[in-house]
Parts: structure tokens; C-alpha cells; sequence
């Protein structure tokens, strides 16, 4: 089995982020605050409250070098939280957002971050120390719904966002006094900020999810119509490819690629040789149908889901529902963190969803997939 450790912190978990040492991880238990557990002898304890929020919190990223802890809500706010002694302080950001704040990202250089929100527009927030709080320049205009997630190139320049108008869409960030034109995108036009470098028209429904590759080559994200896409080449002709699944949509996806989302499982995709993208295999493995026919009805079974029946209708067509054996996640996983350390090869990630539960999940204990990793 892939999932090496399963721990049930709530009822629901929004979404959750690890410590840079992963000592500890940062959660919302689908209300306004941010806990904090930390690992003591073999049990997860709760060391700290973040309160600051009045509306529930929808995106954690707990920076890696500098250890501080970002959070937006839907209360149109944002906090970037400090450890001072025992305790975190928070730090005011300035967001200047007239609807709900949906997702936040560090950069790479973790000296700006990205808001996306509910306003149709994306904050990239930096510090300005002579008034000790976060300010923001906003992406306006350029979305028609609203943002879903936000992926920061590994140049700290370009930013891919998703939305629920179906359109993949990547822009510059470059922030005169922050950025240095050596990490600027190489091209002789030097983008401004907020100006669009493409827009992606290939899902018909809400976007979701979006990740680059390590090298910055490849992006990915996925569709609510159960579909991923793979895009290489971004610029003005991108080279684009898209698998599509029979089963739910996913929500997120990170590097290899994994997808979770609404079937409760993690899905792996990888590129073969030629750099064709595909379907390989469900990481929790699923149980067989006990018994019926193996073909059914999708909408029978979706439906019987959803009301928490075991068999559906009184005809021959029913289906039992397909369930991960083990039962790792119950609900849909609405959050993935990588918990890869530096210099190591063991292929870690978490996941969480609306189960409530944190599920560590290791790929290098999975023999069929060591060819991808």
C-alpha cells in the first residue's frame, strides 16, 4: 500500500502545508483558524491557534527558507505569520479584494507570494519594511471568474493561474525594487507586470489545479469535465496534449504528475519516452465490485454516492461503488503537498480533503512506478 500513514486531525480539512522540516503541519479545520500540530513521540499534538481570520480559511503555504506561514480566507483577508519566541505574530496584508480570497503560493525566492480570489483578479504581495506590512499589486482585467490556484514558475517571475471560466492562463510578475533583471524570463520585450504571456483555451469547464514541471518546461493542470492537460513550450504556439478519464474530476495535481480531487484516490500520470502523456494507475488500488454485472450505470453509482446508498435502483444494471481498499480517503481531497527533503530520494506526499484526514503517501515503495520517479 502507498499510503504509509493516515491521521485523522478533523471533520473536514480546507487545506493543509508542512514546516520546512516536517516537524509540523498547518491546517484549517474548515473554520477561521489555522492549526498547528507538531510530532511528539509517535503523536500528533496541537502546539498552536492561529486566530486572526473571521471567515474560513482557504489557502495555507508555509515557506520553506524563511519559515513563515501565509494564510487567506474568505473573509477578503491575508496574514503572514512570523515566529516570535513561542508564539506567531501575524503581519497585515494589504489585498485591497472585494470578494473571497481562494488560494496563496509562495515564490520560489519566498519574497513575494500570490493571492488568487473570487474578484477575478490575482494579488502578488510583497513586503515593504519601512511600514512593516505586505502590499500588493493586482493582475486586474484579465480573468472573466473566478481564480482557482496559482503556480509560480521556477524563474520567481511567471505565474500560471486557473479559473472557473475554463482558461489556463500564465503572466509576469516582475516587481521593479523586488525582482533583479537577472531572474527576468530572458526575452528582449522584458514583460511588465501583469502583462499575459498566454492563455490556454483548452478545457470547456472550470479549471483547476495548475503545476509547473521542475525544469519550468512543461505545465499541467486540470479540467472539471475529468480531464488533465499537459503544455509544453509556452508562448505564443504551445504544444499541448490532454488525457481524459472516466472517472471524477480532480482538484490539484503535482509534479509526476499526480491528480486527486472527487475520487477520493490519487491518479498518476507520466510521459513516456516520446513525451506522450497517459493514465498509469490509481495509487490506493480499488476494491472489485462484490457483485452485478461489471458494467452499470455512472450516474447510477454517482447518485448512490451521493446519498450513501450501498446498491442503487431495482434494476439489472446496478453497480456496487467502488471504494480504495483500505478506505484511506472517505471524502474528496482538496489539497497536496510534496514533503520531498533536500538530498533525498524517498518520493513523499500528503494529501487532505474533506474527511478530515492528513494521508502521508510514499511512491518509492511502489515497484511499477520506479521507472517513472
Amino acid at each position: 500500500m502507498a499510503a504509509v500513514a493516515v491521521h485523522q486531525f478533523a471533520q473536514c480539512i480546507t487545506c493543509h502545508a508542512w514546516s520546512p522540516d516536517h516537524s509540523m503541519v498547518a491546517l484549517c479545520p474548515n473554520n477561521n483558524e489555522v492549526h498547528i500540530y507538531r510530532l511528539v513521540n509517535d503523536k500528533w499534538e496541537k502546539v498552536h491557534v492561529l486566530q486572526k481570520h473571521d471567515q474560513i480559511v482557504s489557502g495555507i503555504d508555509w515557506s520553506g527558507k524563511s519559515n513563515r506561514i501565509v494564510s487567506v480566507s474568505h473573509d477578503r483577508n491575508s496574514y503572514v505569520w512570523n515566529r516570535e519566541g513561542p508564539e506567531w505574530v501575524p503581519t497585515l496584508v494589504i489585498l485591497r479584494l472585494n470578494r473571497a480570497a481562494l488560494c496563496v503560493q509562495w515564490s520560489p525566492k519566498e519574497n513575494k507570494f500570490a493571492v488568487g480570489s473570487g474578484a477575478k483578479t490575482v494579488c502578488v504581495c510583497y513586503y515593504e519594511q519601512e511600514n512593516n506590512w505586505w502590499v500588493s499589486k493586482v493582475i486586474r482585467k484579465k480573468h472573466d471568474s473566478s481564480v482557482t490556484s496559482v503556480a509560480w514558475h521556477p524563474n520567481n517571475i511567471l505565474l500560471a493561474t486557473t479559473s472557473t471560466d475554463g482558461k489556463c492562463r500564465v503572466f509576469s510578475t516582475f516587481i521593479k525594487g523586488v525582482d533583479t533583471r537577472e531572474s527576468k524570463t530572458g526575452s528582449s520585450s522584458d514583460p511588465k507586470f501583469g502583462e499575459q504571456i498566454v492563455q490556454l483555451d483548452l478545457s470547456s469547464s472550470w479549471t483547476f489545479g495548475v503545476k509547473w514541471s521542475p525544469s519550468g518546461n512543461t505545465l499541467a493542470y486540470v479540467g472539471h469535465n475529468s480531464m488533465i492537460y499537459f503544455v509544453d513550450d509556452i508562448g505564443p504556439s504551445p504544444l499541448a496534449q490532454n488525457v481524459a478519464f472516466r472517472n471524477l474530476p480532480l482538484r490539484d495535481v503535482e509534479k509526476m504528475v499526480i491528480g486527486v480531487g472527487f475520487d477520493c484516490n490519487p491518479m498518476i500520470f507520466a510521459a513516456d519516452k516520446s513525451g506522450l502523456w497517459s493514465f498509469i494507475r490509481f495509487l490506493g488500488e480499488r476494491k472489485e465490485s462484490l457483485s452485478g454485472p461489471k458494467s452499470g450505470s455512472q450516474f447510477s453509482e454517482a447518485f448512490g454516492k451521493l446519498y450513501g446508498q450501498a446498491k442503487h435502483g431495482l434494476s439489472n444494471d446496478t453497480v456496487e461503488p467502488s471504494k480504495i481498499q483500505g478506505a484511506v480517503h472517505d471524502n474528496c481531497i482538496n489539497c497536496i503537498a510534496l514533503l520531498n527533503k533536500k538530498g533525498s530520494e524517498t518520493k513523499r506526499f500528503s494529501t487532505s480533503g474533506m474527511d478530515g484526514k492528513v494521508v502521508i503517501w510514499d511512491l518509492g515503495n511502489q515497484q511499477d512506478l520506479k521507472e517513472y520517479l
